[in-house]
């Protein structure tokens, strides 16, 4: 299997990344014990809009917990989605019949990247993508397209052109405004959310040093922007990155490129948070968590949690399993507390093709997942449904 070699969190300042913040908003608090056997232990602490004392047991507002999370997240116009590998969707029906029960949406893990797409210089091959794309329509699912421009997964054609020379900087722009056109361009009316840019900031707030920003300016991202959608008017149009949901440097960068790109007029419609968390980092709480996604919803724009997965240090054992649960619970519940949170994507749900085992080795990490192995639940994945079931609602999402 192809892993992405940035599905990744970058060490810094670890306290600062992954510490507690006290900046958040006041809101009312209720604790109420999720239900089912291996939700039991988790304990969530927060209170929904629109909610009342008394309401959480009412027919009309809680839902059976045993439903799929496609299910229960539709209640809430939540759009609950998954990364997929594509050679386990075509070799393996458990995986794929999961995919199409459990969620709405689905993201390509690595066939809509670059290298793929164009592998030669005005040669597409979109044939996988394509087998994505037909799958979620078979299915009722959304697709977030993921992702027209990035600085890794990069043809050797184009890096080796723009390191020695043969690539100029007009020639790059060109190349990237027509491999914009081509991809977005092809799935017209098929993508719901295309992820435009993807990781480019860095941890300390500084833009990142890519070929793109080199040769071509810090302009490449409201004019990729702007090329997306010309493109395919329909899509929403995403700024994508790790660890911008914890607030520091990466975070006020993040925000103030977005507010820079709305003044500008350039039609970008969403933030996309990834959500790689660690245990060993510590977890933050929910109103934190959706304080720091008002940050981006107060410029005018959604949010999104697009790639998320809890880590941990192996072995797993019970207490880690627990904890991971509530990492997720957190995460889901930051979304439902912002109405402009549209859809939350696990990247991989089960750890049979996790990405984290094979990058994370020293020491060894992993069983990030919902679902184990075998495909057998875990806490995280009762606890996902314990929130979307018992928070009042719906709420629209807007």
């Amino acid at each position: 299997m192809r892993i992405s070699v940035t599905r990744r969190i970058l060490t810094g300042n670890l306290p600062e990344l992954f510490g507690v913040y006290r900046e958040g908003i006041r809101m009312k608090m209720r604790r109420f014990a999720a239900v089912g056997a291996m939700a039991a232990a988790v304990l969530l602490t927060f209170q929904l809009p629109g909610a009342s004392a008394g309401q959480l047991g009412r027919g009309d507002q809680a839902q059976p917990v045993d439903q799929s999370l496609r299910a229960l997240g539709n209640r809430h116009d939540l759009r609950i989605g998954t990364a997929v590998d594509m050679a386990a969707l075509a070799s393996d029906t458990t995986y794929r019949e999961r995919i199409a029960k459990e969620f709405s949406t689905v993201t390509p893990e690595n066939v809509m990247k670059w290298e793929t797409i164009e592998p030669s210089p005005g040669s597409f091959d979109f044939s996988a993508a394509d087998q994505l794309v037909n799958f979620a329509r078979q299915n009722g699912q959304q697709v977030r397209g993921h992702t027209l421009l990035w600085h890794n997964q990069l043809p050797t054609w184009l890096t080796d052109g723009v390191a020695n020379g043969s690539i100029t900087a007009d020639r790059l722009r060109t190349i990237l405004r027509d491999h914009i056109f081509a991809e977005a361009g092809h799935f017209r009316g098929k993508i719901w959310q295309w992820d435009v840019v993807n990781e480019a900031i860095n941890d300390d707030g500084t833009m990142r040093d890519t070929i793109w920003l080199q040769k071509l300016g810090p302009g490449y991202i409201a004019d990729a922007f702007r090329w997306a959608h010309q493109a395919d008017p329909h899509a929403l149009l995403f700024y994508n990155d790790y660890n911008i949901e914890f607030t520091g440097a990466k975070h006020d960068t993040a925000v103030a490129l977005v507010k820079s790109l709305k003044a500008q007029g350039v039609p970008i419609h969403g933030v996309g948070l990834q959500g790689h968390l660690g245990l060993q980092y510590g977890l933050p709480d929910a109103p934190t968590l959706a304080a720091n996604l008002k940050h981006f919803t107060d410029t005018g724009l959604a949010v999104a949690w697009t790639e998320v997965d809890v880590r941990m240090p192996l072995p797993n054992d019970v207490y880690k399993s627990q904890a991971q649960a509530q990492g997720y619970s957190i995460v889901a519940q930051a979304c439902l507390l912002n109405p402009r949170c549209l859809s939350l994507t696990v990247w991989g749900y089960t750890d049979k093709y996790s990405w984290i085992p094979g990058w994370f080795t020293d020491p060894p990490q992993g069983a990030a997942n919902l679902l184990d192995e075998n495909y057998q639940a875990k806490p995280a994945y009762q606890a996902m449904r314990t929130v979307l079931a018992l928070s009042t609602g719906p709420h629209k999402r807007s």
